[in-house]
């Protein structure tokens, strides 16, 4: 019996000029993309347009989401246009997910022009929550800003879009699906692959899994617990710790990818993921984890709950490379980290005699340094760390190497990060998150901020907060100069330094969309042990004091404090 050939549609459509994508991709509440016509197909057109049509004919591109609600519907929609604009070729992890490190691991391992993620990353889920879109490149990493504001461009002035609207695939059957589409004259192909092989494959070759599986079943077994907040990560937290290096299977909890993450924030910090907190806290556990709806971010605890900041992960793995099979063969080139990031990975990397790169935050800006070659470990305040392998962070990838600094230290979590803070002294540091904001209010309060602090007697401010006298030593708006093309960033945030290496920053963040969140970052540095176990924000509450005097955000807002502090 002969099938005909699959019909390509054209639509014609409006477009929407709020389409720009984020610094880590594209997020709106999931009623807008339920409720707007033609909204997601809009986006999706806009992404594959801003793919060269040379590059996109016949090209292989890879598929994957966290599971959250509207992702199959979404992934169909995908599916359906990626094959209508001439693309060869998908490859979608089974059942449609697949972690974003997994999706960075599958463009570098088949050479794919790229890769669509939807996720919101660790924004909440279900009807009520949010959705999003993100755009990898050929590298593996986010889509740098040259091609995203071209998505934006594209998206102001879209009048059609093409699709497949009778192309069904089965996302739950692994192997390849043909189909024949009119006007084509090679088959459209379509492969489900198992959402963790390849990238299991590639941790293989990073790490020492004997010696992780001797720590985690050993006679001293380290017993762990693993919280993947019923996103993305549950079958590679099973898959690889528990079936591959031995950890018990109670070793981990909420691994069933849920719509709505079981009504919960997947996102990986002491306010959200307090359940692992209050385990851990009973003291029967060493070392607990957390992770976000799509993997590339994560939270370390130790036994009672101790709590590892992201950047003293960050500094901590970067003294502690060598304990990892493949920084021993790859050698270590240098070190990224965003600028809200802590300065302690630049002590680190000082005493290594490696550079370390101050980007804006968003790990595009690491790609770049990456594929040059000057880059072997990067990290940001936002609990996200990476290396060369991928280009996008990875937080399963982060807890290995953490357990595989456990194994060569021999030390608890709570002994590791003390005894890095009596070598390279310790940074105390917080955020402070006010979410919501209306986004001109938060405009002015930044725009009054800039103008205060760049006014040239500034710099010869002192403020007394109780015992506590603060020199301003520098300021700025900064801007970032990326050493391989020279492209050029401006206005990623505001940066008071004062004389003791102190210092306070201001930035905006609108990946929330709902409003405008703008956050508040103090560090101040300690090198004397004595003086290491003290509460943060005891240390921190004269910085924040300044940091609220010259912001007028309580006053300015209404808000008696910060939605989040982390």
């Amino acid at each position: 019996m002969e099938v005909n050939p699959i019909p390509v549609v054209t639509v014609q459509t409006v477009p929407y000029d709020d389409q720009k994508p984020g610094s880590n991709g594209f997020r709106k509440p999931t009623a807008v993309f339920e409720s707007k016509r033609n909204y997601l197909q809009n986006f999706i057109q806009s992404v594959l347009s801003s793919i060269d049509l040379r590059d996109r004919q016949g090209c292989t591109m890879v598929v994957g989401s966290d599971g959250r609600y509207f992702s199959k519907t979404a992934t169909e929609v995908v599916v359906q246009m990626a094959a209508a604009n001439g693309i060869g070729r998908l490859v979608i992890g089974q059942n449609g997910l697949l972690s974003t490190p997994a999706v960075s691991c599958i463009i570098r391992k088949i050479k794919a022009t790229g890769g669509i993620i939807l996720t919101a990353s660790h924004n909440p889920g279900g009807p009520g929550g949010d959705f999003g879109v993100k755009f990898n490149v050929a590298n593996g990493g986010p889509a740098p800003d040259a091609v995203t504001d071209k998505i934006y461009q594209i998206s102001k002035t879209i009048e059609e879009y093409a699709i497949c609207p009778d192309l069904r695939i089965d996302l739950s059957r692994v192997g390849r699906q043909e189909f024949d589409l009119e006007n084509k004259f090679k088959p459209f192909r379509v492969e489900i692959v198992d959402s963790v092989e390849v990238y299991l494959n590639l941790l293989r070759t990073i790490f020492d899994f004997n010696s992780i599986k001797s720590l985690l079943s050993g006679p001293s077994q380290l017993k762990i617990r693993i919280d993947a907040m019923n996103g993305v990560m549950g079958p590679y937290v099973r898959r690889i710790l528990c079936d591959e290096l031995g950890a018990p299977a109670n070793s981990a909890v909420n691994c069933v990818p849920l719509e709505d993450f079981g009504g919960q924030y997947p996102d990986p910090n002491l306010t959200y993921a307090s359940g692992l907190l209050e385990a851990m806290k009973g003291g029967e556990h060493g070392f607990g984890a957390a992770f976000d709806a799509d993997g590339d971010r994560y939270m370390i605890l130790g036994q009672n709950g101790f709590f590892v900041n992201p950047s003293d992960s960050l500094a901590i793995i970067a003294a502690n490379l060598s304990c990892v099979p493949y920084f021993r063969q790859m050698g270590v080139r240098g070190f990224g980290r965003s600028m809200p990031t802590s300065t302690a990975i630049d002590k680190v990397a000082k005493a290594m005699k490696v550079p370390v790169y101050e980007t804006p935050t968003g790990w595009k800006y690491f790609a770049n340094l990456m594929d040059s070659g000057r880059c072997s470990l990067c990290g940001e305040e936002s609990f996200g760390t990476g290396s060369d392998h991928l280009r996008e962070k990875d937080g399963l990838w982060a807890v290995l190497v953490w357990l595989s600094i456990l194994a060569a230290r021999k030390q608890s979590v709570e002994e590791l990060v003390h005894d890095h803070w009596t070598k390279f002294g310790r940074h105390y540091y917080c955020r402070f998150d006010y979410d919501g904001l209306e986004p001109r209010t938060a405009f002015f309060i930044m725009k009054e901020l800039e103008s205060t602090i760049t006014e040239k007697t500034f710099t010869t401010q002192q403020f007394a907060v109780g015992s506590h006298m603060y020199s301003v030593e520098k300021t700025d708006s900064f801007e970032y100069v990326d050493p391989v093309d020279g492209t050029v960033t401006k206005k990623q945030g505001l940066r008071i330094s004062f004389a003791d290496g102190s210092r306070i920053i201001f930035k905006l963040s609108t990946s929330g969309y709902v409003g405008t969140t703008l956050r508040i970052y103090a560090e101040s540095y300690e090198k004397d042990p004595s003086k290491h176990n003290k509460e943060p924000q005891a240390v921190l509450g004269p910085l924040i004091a300044i940091a609220l005097k010259l912001s007028q955000i309580h006053e300015r807002t209404g808000r008696k404090g910060p939605t989040v502090i982390t």
